[in-house]
């Protein structure tokens, strides 16, 4: 079958790991029992052999997919040419739902007509480096890799199954009043007949622990519902056991079509996850902070006086080797698939800057423990002795580091917050040492990262470029939102690096050790809406915010990138950082919207 748009998927999870759920019905992206496990279906990396689930009615049928209001449980609705219609609820168990392994469970009910379902069972253990023996057994199959990993999938009673070549079909009626089950369960070597009540209780408490915990978003404004989306989008990408949170639940997702740029993003980049915990922070979500705190402390307990680690697996595993898959062909032909990341390796300063930033927040200092407090000094104490050094920054280039002027603002950032955090709490620190460094890189980045001639800040000390990470100048108060400076640099930005669609905007333009183009960075698209809100043009900030959104897919969710001239989306899906910068633009622009005068006269 044809590979489905990138944004053609909804997503489902347990907070351990998570599944890809096409239009069409099929499961193509699910790596048991964790995120960063093996893959059991990648057929989004490779149609032929990676391995997939489908279930669909047999004919000619439209389809669309929604999430249950408030829950990540998605429906997929066929709608075919004579006026039937067949729903596909997918899910995860989650909170008191979730047995200790792993589950899917996937009903279909027919709500009008008749149907005849078709289900094609195609799993491909080790990213499909291991063929799966199937054996078909009374309730259902048994599919190991001969070796280490058995699953097992249970159906409808009765259901007859062919087999062969590694692969299971099947196909029965669906009527209404008849919802019929198929539930895969991991590392088990029995089929459990389906218990029918027992699948759609699991439904039910599921769907109300979804619903129990967006019900606390503490949200306003006129963005509900796109909001409330980006939020369970950000929750699924959350690791349950160890507070880790990944920058997106996928691999090898390009960034631009058939092209290279193609990393695994199973891991937790300690920047990610500070965007992601400050703007579930801004919406009334503490449990997250209190996970990945507790994971901080641990990923920091090193003392060998070297920088910090930028990513780390969900484990707290900080060996993350690079290797390329060359048997998958590659989301349409886009090589190579990738697991494991080598920039693992990179010195990234920045990193210091965003964590203080978000510990820093009033409400985040309550999860401020003497053990936190130490781990947090030793980063600034890092940050005041090493913040002239060149480095790869945010965007981690495959090329010789350099003195990004974004990493030194956020080096200073990292000295201004604890500087002001060892003062609010009295805790000892050496003080005057960062009070020292931070104002000597506040001043060098004003006399060497700005272009005078040009009126902006640029990507590199003594270099042309420019950065659209620079927009975070103004959020961080490195400058004042009004200072010229910041207008200048906003507008510079703007004409430089924007795209052929006025809301897009890429994130450099500058050679990077890679070929090749890549799509638009969503993340950096929604900074710029923050900065316009925050310049004082609203009206204009809420414009392009408004065409933005246009931009999720038709249930909420965002890649990493857009391609400007198609709109369709590129990258890893779906993409942590995107949907962080949502959030945080969708709580700006309530912030300092005007409010309209209460009614009423003065008595």
């Amino acid at each position: 079958m044809p590979y489905r748009p990138i944004g053609d998927y909804g997503i489902i999870g347990d907070l351990h790991t998570a599944a890809l759920v096409a239009s069409n019905g099929a499961i193509d992206w699910l790596c048991l029992p964790t995120f960063d496990a093996p893959s059991l279906f990648a057929g989004i990396l490779d149609q032929g052999k990676g391995g997939t689930w489908r279930i669909a009615p047999s004919g000619e049928w439209t389809s669309q997919q929604r999430y249950l209001p408030g829950t990540n449980v998605l429906v997929t609705a066929f709608h075919g040419t004579g006026g039937g219609v067949v729903e596909v609820t997918d899910f995860m168990p989650v909170g008191p739902a979730r047995s200790t392994r792993p589950e899917l469970h996937r009903r279909v009910t027919c709500t009008r007509g008749e149907a005849e379902i078709e289900v094609a069972f195609t799993p491909a253990f080790d990213y499909a480096r291991r063929g799966a023996r199937i054996s078909p057994r009374t309730a259902g199959l048994l599919a190991t890799d001969a070796e280490d990993h058995a699953l097992t999938l249970a159906g409808p009673p009765g259901l007859a199954w062919e087999t062969g070549n590694g692969s299971a079909t099947a196909r029965f009626p669906a009527r209404p009043g008849e919802p019929a089950w198929l539930v895969l369960r991991w590392d088990d070597d029995d089929v459990h007949p389906v218990a029918s009540y027992t699948s759609q209780s699991r439904l039910d408490q599921t769907a109300l622990w979804w619903d129990e915990w967006v019900s606390r978003l503490d949200y306003h404004g006129p963005y509900r519902q796109e909001v409330e989306r980006s939020a369970l989008a950000l929750k699924l990408c959350c690791y349950e056991p160890t507070g880790a949170i990944v920058g997106a639940p996928t691999t090898s997702l390009p960034e631009r079509p058939g092209g290279e740029r193609n990393w695994d993003y199973r891991y937790t980049w300690l920047r990610d996850s500070a965007f992601v915990l400050f703007a579930l922070d801004r919406l009334g979500f503490d449990g997250e902070a209190d996970g990945f705190l507790r994971f901080l402390k641990r990923v920091c307990r090193r003392a060998d006086g070297r920088h910090v680690q930028i990513m780390f697996g969900i484990d707290g595993r900080r060996s993350l080797p690079e290797e390329i898959l060359g048997h998958l062909e590659g989301y349409r032909g886009a090589k190579p698939v990738r697991i494991g990341n080598s920039a693992a390796g990179q010195f990234q300063l920045d990193v210091y800057g965003e964590l203080l930033e978000t510990v820093s927040t009033p409400k985040m200092r309550k999860h401020l423990s003497e053990g936190l407090w130490s781990a947090l000094r030793a980063l600034v104490d890092w940050t005041a002795a090493h913040w002239r050094e060149p480095d790869w920054s945010i965007w981690e280039a495959r090329q010789e580091p350099k003195p990004y002027v974004y990493s030194r603002v956020m080096a200073w950032a990292a000295l201004d917050r604890g500087i002001k955090l060892a003062q609010a709490l009295g805790t000892p620190a050496d003080v005057s040492t960062w009070v020292e460094a931070r104002d000597a890189c506040h001043a060098e980045v004003l006399e060497r990262g700005w272009d005078r001639e040009r009126q902006t800040f640029v990507q590199v000390y003594g270099e042309p470029q420019l950065d659209a990470a620079l927009l975070v100048i103004p959020l961080i108060g490195f400058l004042p939102r009004r200072d010229p400076r910041v207008r200048s640099t906003l507008a510079a930005v703007r004409k430089e690096l924007g795209s052929s669609v006025e809301e897009l905007i890429y994130r450099y333009r500058s050679p990077d050790g890679l070929d090749g183009d890549e799509g638009a960075f969503v993340v950096c698209s929604f900074w710029m809406v923050q900065n316009l809100a925050m310049i004082g043009e609203i009206e204009e900030a809420e414009r392009l915010f408004k065409n933005l959104l246009r931009r999720v897919n038709r249930v909420g969710l965002l890649a990493e990138e857009i391609d400007p001239g198609t709109g369709e989306q590129l990258g890893n899906f779906p993409q942590a950082l995107s949907h962080a910068a949502l959030l945080n633009a969708a709580c700006t622009l309530e912030r300092l919207r005007p409010r309209a005068p209460e009614s009423g006269a003065a008595g």
